[in-house]
């Protein structure tokens, strides 16, 4: 099949990053450097034990907000059931969690150094399309065309073959779909931190500019996104923008439409599009980041942390839902970031017996985690007690 290339010219996506003689680039440069200063330091604060349990929480939480710009509400709960195999019997509810696990299976090849090539490079682009449209089920892998009703298949990993519009915005013809990747990995190779973080926030819109696939944009370019603040930042998947986009999905949708408009006169830059609207945009999107760095940081705290789980444990063991003085090991595991099984009983002075049924109930109600039956105990983050051990990390839900 031959594939219609318009001969358009990359230039008409310029500026792909907002230029140091913008009159915004200075205060971009200082939300950068705040940014930086911050995520490390909220990454240094955490014991690694801590941090590891974090960041599985986290893969869910950027899946369901993420997942949520699109239209689709699946609760952090339901995302770690289908983690176990656990699916809805409800069909609509049921490909939505396979969904949700298809967003996770991906972030994770992500913070596990998956990718070989850089976040925009085109082959990775292609990949977290072709890694999260692989694992979902068959219905979710159309488009409708809005004119004629058609139902068009989406390929994984295919770079779309048709003529788009999103919105007010006609994207370039399908052939010209690799000249503009292409271009966007060249100019996002940039030497230097605060050139790497900007790049995460410029990068963003333009792809959804190019808009290289039929379904599924959105995801890959925060993905794309999160990939590139990953390796400039060394977040170790601590915290998502995700969230902070989802909350303030109005203003970033507008602030996307706004930079699909053209320059702006003689001193909005030298490109094609408006590189103020460009600016804008990634000064929203840092000051998102911010944010969601020292939202995170404040549910971390760890004198806070501990009363809230201390209490959420107190409550469960009045209501007979764990045995005495789980408390205890709770409280232990929260000071020493991890403790061996066979502390346990030494902790709590009583017998083995009674040791290790703790351990079990700890362990079922997945408020700790092992590796195996003889690794060290640590704290998990289920989704179920978001709302009580980190209240406001996403809607509350009884299980």
């Amino acid at each position: 099949m031959t594939i219609s290339d318009d001969g358009e010219t990359v230039g008409l996506f310029e500026p792909l990053m907002v230029s140091e003689g913008s009159p915004a680039r200075a205060g971009l440069n200082d939300l950068a450097l705040e940014l930086a200063e911050k995520s490390a330091g909220f990454r240094s604060g955490l014991p690694a034990s801590v941090s590891d349990a974090l960041a599985d929480l986290v893969r869910a939480m950027n899946c369901y907000y993420s997942n949520l710009i699109e239209g689709h509400d699946t609760h952090p709960i339901d995302i770690e059931r289908a983690m176990r195999n656990d699916y809805s019997a409800d069909p609509s509810r049921r490909n939505l969690q396979l969904e949700a696990k298809a967003h996770v299976a991906v972030q994770k090849w992500v913070d596990e150094d998956g990718m070989s090539e850089p976040a925009t490079a085109p082959s990775s682009i292609v990949d977290l399309h072709r890694r999260f449209c692989e694992l979902l089920p068959p219905e979710l892998l159309f488009v409708q065309n809005p004119k004629t009703g058609e139902q068009i298949p989406v390929v994984p990993g295919e770079l779309r073959t048709r003529y788009v519009e999103v919105g007010q915005h006609v994207a370039i013809s399908p052939g010209a779909v690799p000249r503009f990747l292409e271009r966007m990995d060249k100019a996002y190779s940039l030497p230097g931190r605060i050139e790497a973080i900007l790049a995460a926030a410029c990068a963003h819109h333009r792809l959804l500019w190019v808009h290289p696939f039929l379904d599924g944009n959105g995801r890959v370019a925060r993905l794309m996104s999160y990939a590139m603040l990953r390796k400039a930042l060394d977040t170790r998947g601590l915290w998502s923008v995700a969230r902070g986009l989802a909350r303030q999905e109005a203003a970033y949708k507008e602030h996307l439409a706004t930079c699909d408009g053209p320059r702006r006169g003689d001193r909005d830059g030298r490109g094609t599009l408006s590189e103020a609207a460009l600016a804008s945009f990634a000064g929203f999107f840092l000051r998102t980041c911010i944010d969601q760095v020292e939202f995170m940081e404040s549910l971390m705290r760890p004198g806070r942390l501990r009363d809230r789980i201390l209490i959420w444990a107190e409550e469960e063991i009045r209501a007979g839902a764990l045995p005495p003085k789980s408390d205890t090991v709770l409280k232990a595991v929260l000071y020493q970031g991890q403790i061996e099984r066979g502390e346990v009983e030494t902790i709590l002075g009583t017998s083995d017996r009674t040791a290790r049924r703790v351990t079990s109930a700890l362990l079922e109600a997945g408020a700790l985690s092992s590796a195996s039956t003889r690794a060290p105990l640590k704290l998990a983050f289920p989704a179920k007690y978001a709302g009580r051990w980190m209240p406001g990390l996403f809607p509350d839900r009884d299980e």
